[in-house]
């Protein structure tokens, strides 16, 4: 087969075989690096939804609404088997009885799924969600904690789903931060207990008892007299000596 050479020769070498069975070594050397970056599988909106998620189920049950709703996130394991395995999730459902709500939630979470499914950072929805204000007013769920909307209990849930598989981690405290906390606990518990054994006379049955406090676990139960913090959004605020003290995060007004 005959080349013809348009342009001007302006060096030349010549291949050896030593030469080809180096290249072909560097090559080979190269191929399974650059393999295993692009085997490697990101979130993004191609992907096509397996047969089988693995997922969670979360119970809301507010006084905004007559019935509990249930919440379902499922997630999608990346990678599986490999160094570079782990969850996103994919979808999420909401169920209830209750059907003044349903228009909305509909939307929502086809809104949700769709932007799962687009991958990237998704925990911009934490905060988008939790800085929805009922115009009617919020309420206190279990633990003592501030909900402004039922929306913003939405997006608490999907904060605890994004924290169990690794997508949001709460900031560490500090030891000192906690045994300052753990000090005003004890410092309250001992002034209420003090309070009940003087028994002052002419109180009523309620003055009498000392107001339970008690951890529970993760969380705690704080004294009904409790407000709410405005820092952690926990009703957890006592006065003590004189100064607004949170048993939950240790804020306190004085400083």
């Amino acid at each position: 087969m005959t080349v013809r050479i348009e342009k001007k020769i302006k060096g030349y070498a010549v291949v050896t075989p030593d030469d080809k069975a180096k290249e072909s070594a560097k090559a080979a050397e190269a191929a399974p690096v650059a393999a295993s970056d692009d085997n490697v599988i990101q979130m993004h909106e191609r992907i096509e939804r397996p047969e089988v998620l693995i997922g969670s189920t979360y119970k809301i049950k507010s006084p905004l609404v007559e019935h509990a709703m249930y919440v379902t996130i499922n997630d999608i394991v990346l990678n599986a088997g490999t160094e570079h395995e782990h969850r996103r999730p994919f979808e999420i459902f909401i169920n209830s009885k209750s059907m003044e709500h349903f228009q909305w939630i509909v939307a929502l979470t086809r809104i949700l799924s769709a932007v799962f499914r687009k991958g990237g950072d998704v925990t911009f929805l934490v905060d988008e969600m939790k800085a929805v204000f009922d115009p009617k007013g919020g309420y206190f769920k279990a633990g003592g904690v501030y909900m402004p909307s039922l929306v913003a209990e939405l997006g608490s849930i999907v904060e605890d789903h994004l924290k169990s598989i690794g997508m949001l981690h709460d900031p560490e405290m500090s030891d000192a931060q906690r045994a300052l906390i753990a000090e005003k606990r004890r410092a309250f518990e001992e002034r209420s207990k003090k309070n009940a054994d003087a028994g002052p006379v002419g109180l009523s049955s309620a003055e009498e008892h000392p107001e339970d406090i008690a951890v529970t676990g993760d969380g705690a139960s704080f004294p009904p007299s409790a407000t709410m913090c405005h820092k952690c959004s926990t009703k957890a605020l006592v006065l003590m000596d004189g100064c607004a003290t949170c048993l939950n995060c240790g804020y306190s007004k004085c400083g």
